[in-house]
């Protein structure tokens, strides 16, 4: 029971922060909406296949999200808080605190991106809404998983900025391949049994990524 309270004390804590400082929210606001305007201005009238809107959604997500969760363990860094968080707070109250803050701001960030892509592109229509909204909230926990664990590991390097993308990239080719996939389905309305495949693979990959970064949490927080 302790844990269940240290864990939410370390989400109250990253939100209340982020609601006074909006770093991240305002990076993945301007981000997004930047890349959609840009989008668009290249596509002009053309009508892009649901395959391309797939791949487009998917690729704002992931840079939207480089330029926002890998502040969760940069800040603790930048304002010298991550000794007292140490002392206060297990590792595995720390780890999964900071997971959920992230995986809140990827669903934020999602349905964000969802709404733009509904009004912006007028191709971007969901079908099959029940294989949609598994497939965003099961990519969203995936990506959440995979950033804290890497913002945990180049909170202390020099090149912050240029790192985290960097080794996001190859470990997110799985999960972010597999969501186009998903949302392709979607976008074309095929029934929901027919991204079954899919849906193994992204629950495997939460699995394999949080057991794994649970596992090492340790020794890389306490480094």
């Amino acid at each position: 029971m302790n844990t269940f309270y240290s864990t939410y004390a370390v989400l109250l804590k990253d939100a209340q922060s982020e609601l006074r400082t909006r770093y991240a929210v305002n990076a993945l606001v301007m981000f997004v909406v930047t890349a959609a305007v840009i989008v668009q201005l290249a596509i002009r009238s053309e009508l892009p296949s649901s395959a391309v809107l797939s791949g487009l959604f998917w690729v704002v997500v992931f840079f939207a999200a480089m330029s926002g969760l890998s502040r969760t363990f940069v800040s603790e860094e930048e304002r010298g808080t991550s000794m007292t968080l140490q002392l206060v707070a297990s590792p595995s109250a720390v780890y999964f605190g900071k997971l959920s803050f992230n995986i809140v701001l990827t669903l934020l960030l999602n349905s964000a991106i969802t709404i733009l892509f509904t009004v912006v592109f007028p191709g971007f229509v969901v079908e099959t809404f029940g294989t949609f909204l598994l497939t965003v909230l099961l990519s969203s926990i995936g990506l959440a998983s995979t950033s804290t664990i890497l913002a945990a590991i180049i909170a202390k390097a020099n090149t912050k900025g240029t790192l985290y993308p960097v080794l996001a990239f190859p470990i997110l080719i799985p999960l972010l391949m597999t969501a186009m996939r998903a949302t392709t389905r979607a976008l074309d309305g095929e029934p929901f049994g027919n991204a079954a495949e899919e849906y193994q693979i992204l629950i495997s990959y939460i699995m394999v990524i949080t057991a794994g970064s649970y596992l090492v949490f340790d020794y890389v927080w306490k480094d």
